[in-house]
């Protein structure tokens, strides 16, 4: 797939209302995610129901859904979207294991971006305290990988 055909992609990506864009041609796949700014998210407010005076409404409890415990220690996200691999090949041991120790720059994972193979060095020492992505998942910018503790 040539650039323009790309650039054509991401500006009807930005110019529509759509969120998301996947298009496959032959072997190629791209994939265009466009994220909405907390500020322009619209919310529309609840309209007040009128209640007879006769009858007594029972109170309302509010519960927000409960958020995931963030993990304690270092968390290293993904900088990119694509598949997430714990090794270099299929039957190779994984790059590192709950438990394991390591340095500041040493391969924790791969991750396969447009039928590139990228590796996920970490940026603390440590010890793994927990691996967050199936080998083969994919994975999203910004999405939590590791715990190093």
């Amino acid at each position: 797939m040539d650039l323009r055909k790309l650039k054509a992609l991401v500006d009807l990506v930005e110019g529509s209302g759509i969120a998301e864009l996947e298009i496959s041609e032959g072997e190629e796949r791209v994939r265009i995610t466009r994220t909405v700014a907390a500020s322009q998210q619209l919310y529309a407010a609840p309209q007040p129901v009128a209640m007879p005076t006769a009858q007594v409404a029972a109170p309302a409890i509010a519960s927000e859904p409960a958020k995931p415990a963030e993990p304690e220690g270092h968390v290293v996200k993904s900088p990119m979207v694509g598949t997430f691999y714990r090794s270099s090949s299929p039957g190779a041991k994984a790059f590192v294991d709950v438990g394991q120790s390591v340095n500041a720059g040493d391969t924790l994972c791969i991750i396969e971006a447009m039928k590139l193979l990228n590796e996920i060095d970490s940026d603390k020492a440590g010890v793994i305290k927990a691996v967050l992505v199936e080998n083969g998942q994919p994975v999203e910018y910004g999405q939590p990988l590791f715990v190093i503790g």
